[in-house]
């Protein structure tokens, strides 16, 4: 049995955890996960305008970090030889007249070279928009149920990124595709094939797939989106967020230990039989992603894999080594501070590669860029 250890223990990881709230962020929540046992930690509030810290193992929006599991859960039904992986997808939907160039892989692997529905920025700087995802719109949308087979047409309504299989771009759309893919071949919803194969047989009882609903049971921190509408900044409570915008793509909801219990699973090839475990950890050259997983090197040269996530208000990270012995798994929520969403995107940067740096590199090493 793993035991857990006080902040004082590891000052290096409490030290990190609070200098990455210090960068801007509302609130902290990080378990490690090693041979000198287990550590969790918090740090800032779990509120703004409270004291109290966030919960050490309160629920929060995973982000695309859900990607992870999506992915499991169509290579545990590959397993179950209800869907073959290299057969096109428009032979288990049909109804869309997909590419039958695409397969399921290259849905997972995202070369499928479908528009992402989310928006898509391009080499040149420009930009085709999608659903509003950003400013007043956005918080507009905060109750907005997204039904998928509308964000699926919205992305076929657009020009393909490339020729299927051609080349590698993240999209979203890739994953609602394997949502609907899923509850096609099984009869069943995406919320009930996730509990069947992963949440009920490893127990995972602080993970929720919200569907439409806003709400996230507690215990958990708050998350808070700031944007400028009309010349003026706003900071809105994201909180309660109807997230069936990004569906399969992003919408759980976890804890800082049920991630760790499902990676560590997911990597000790629990979840998966061997050879479907080796196809979902061998990377496309570009960006080193996996099926549902980034494959990365660090400097020492270990590997380890991934998949963080995140959207306004929240973010996730979930890391292990490839035994899934050693994990890292935490949560930051974004509060008032006066970051724009590029500042953002590079505090939460730089935050994971701090963190990622004091567990798997012993502080001492930079982690290489995936490859």
């Amino acid at each position: 049995m793993s035991v857990t250890l006080t902040g004082q223990d590891r000052p290096e990881l409490q030290k990190a955890i609070e200098e990455i709230v210090d960068s801007g962020f509302a609130g902290v929540q990080l378990r490690v996960n090693d041979e000198r046992g287990e550590w969790v930690g918090s740090a800032g509030v779990r509120k703004l305008g409270e004291r109290a810290k966030p919960p050490t193992n309160g629920r929060f929006r995973i982000g695309s970090t859900t990607k992870t599991f999506t992915a499991t859960v169509v290579l545990q039904l590959v397993a179950e030889d209800k869907i073959r992986l290299d057969s096109p997808a428009d032979d288990y939907l049909p109804r869309f007249g997909l590419d039958r160039r695409i397969t399921v892989r290259m849905l997972l692997q995202h070369t499928s070279g479908l528009f992402n529905y989310t928006g898509e920025y391009y080499d040149d700087g420009t930009v085709a928009p999608g659903i509003p995802w950003q400013g007043q719109e956005y918080v507009d949308n905060q109750f907005h149920t997204y039904q998928p087979e509308e964000l699926v047409r919205l992305a076929l309504s657009k020009p393909a990124r490339f020729e299927p299989g051609t080349d590698w771009s993240y999209s979203n759309s890739n994953y609602i595709l394997a949502k609907l893919l899923i509850e096609e071949v099984t009869g069943r919803s995406f919320a009930e094939e996730m509990q069947r194969l992963i949440l009920q047989p490893l127990g995972l009882s602080g993970t929720v797939v919200p569907g439409s609903s806003p709400e996230i049971p507690e215990p958990h921190a708050h998350g808070y989106y700031r944007y400028e509408h009309a010349g003026q900044w706003k900071v809105v409570d994201v909180t309660r967020f109807n997230v069936s915008w990004i569906s399969a793509a992003g919408d759980m909801i976890s804890t800082t230990e049920d991630l760790q219990t499902f990676f560590s699973a997911l990597m000790s090839g629990k979840l998966l039989p061997d050879h479907l475990l080796a196809e979902m950890r061998t990377p496309h050259p570009k960006l080193g992603y996996g099926l549902g997983l980034f494959v990365e090197e660090t400097d020492g040269g270990g590997t380890i894999f991934h998949h963080n996530g995140g959207f306004f208000g929240w973010a996730a990270l979930m890391y292990s080594t490839p035994d899934g012995r050693k994990t890292l798994t935490a949560s930051l929520t974004t509060g008032d501070a006066e970051l724009d969403f590029a500042a953002t995107a590079d505090a939460f940067q730089k935050a994971h590669q701090r963190l990622v740096k004091e567990v798997f590199c012993g502080g001492k090493t930079e982690v290489a860029a995936a490859k």
